[in-house]
């Protein structure tokens, strides 16, 4: 049984992910109704839904969740699991594409020299595995892993395809500050990708330190 998780709010007060008040403080924080819910079984199709979109105008609406300014391309959709044009999320999981973001030290490397003004800091691109390559490889070497499986640690993951960046990682978050033009970097010299999507061939441990390598 997973155990409830503790939210910390912007003012420093505590609430518990099962607690009676939990939707009423996120929609309070938030200023839209929201709700918390456990995973749902696959035959909860309405639940995993998406809703209509806020804008009429869907091209409108896809620009501004990722971020994409008038003269930027939109990223390819038909590269994401059909499902995910339906639903939230593959059905019985809340993951928004893949269970897994992988993403190296020489990608951040490469996007900084590309863009030295911008802070190419981990935490706003929040993924799963930070990888730092051994023996000098540099650029976007992870998007060269696409279709590969990795053994990390005691597990094997499946490298499935570059990660698609939204607007998130120009977000300020703690001491970052909000940086549209880490984005337009992405868009403009990384193909609108940074990292890579993964999912578990075979579960396993992993530690901070353990080696990673392409079987």
């Amino acid at each position: 049984m997973v155990p409830p998780a503790q939210i910390t709010l912007p003012d420093g007060t505590q609430v518990r992910s099962n607690d009676t008040a939990v939707a009423e403080r996120l929609s309070e924080l938030l200023g839209r109704r929201v709700t918390l819910w456990p995973l749902q079984p696959p035959s909860a199709t309405d639940h995993y839904r998406r809703a209509l979109p806020d804008n009429p105008d869907m091209i409108a609406e896809l620009r501004e969740i990722f971020g994409r300014t008038a003269d930027e391309p939109l990223p390819d959709l038909s590269v994401f699991p059909p499902e995910i044009m339906e639903y939230t999320s593959p059905l019985v999981t809340y993951f928004e594409v893949f269970p897994l973001h992988l993403l190296t030290t020489a990608s951040l490397v490469a996007m900084s020299q590309r863009h030295p003004a911008a802070q190419f800091d981990v935490r706003r691109f929040r993924p799963n595995v930070l990888i730092e390559p051994v023996g000098g490889a540099t650029g976007l070497v992870e998007f060269d892993w696409c279709g590969r499986t990795l053994r990390a640690g005691s597990a094997r993951i499946k490298i499935e395809i570059p990660a698609v960046r939204c607007v998130m990682p120009t977000l300020p978050q703690t001491d970052l500050p909000k940086d549209p033009s880490v984005l337009r970097t992405i868009v403009r010299d990384a193909g609108q990708n940074l990292g890579v999507y993964a999912t578990v061939e075979a579960a396993g441990s992993l530690a901070v330190g353990d080696a990673v390598e392409l079987i």
